[in-house]
């Protein structure tokens, strides 16, 4: 079991994806403004990752067809 699995089924809606780097982001800036570099350096690293890994690295599993025909 990861710590934080950026793959999981969970995060295929793109919706979601969106919110987890948006929120990380929007913490980040609530620790710097609440002068705590350390934890906002820590949200925005973490931001970071989860848009690499979710933009550019996730493979959504594609059970279902693109363009299923009626």
């Amino acid at each position: 079991m990861k710590l934080l699995d950026v793959q999981h089924p969970f995060f295929k809606p793109l919706w979601r994806r969106i919110a987890v780097v948006v929120f990380c982001l929007g913490w980040a800036g609530v620790e710097l403004g609440s002068n705590q570099p350390f934890w906002a350096l820590l949200f925005a690293a973490l931001a970071v990752y989860c848009g690499w890994q979710f933009f550019f690295v996730f493979q959504p599993d594609s059970d279902e067809p693109k363009n299923p025909e009626p």
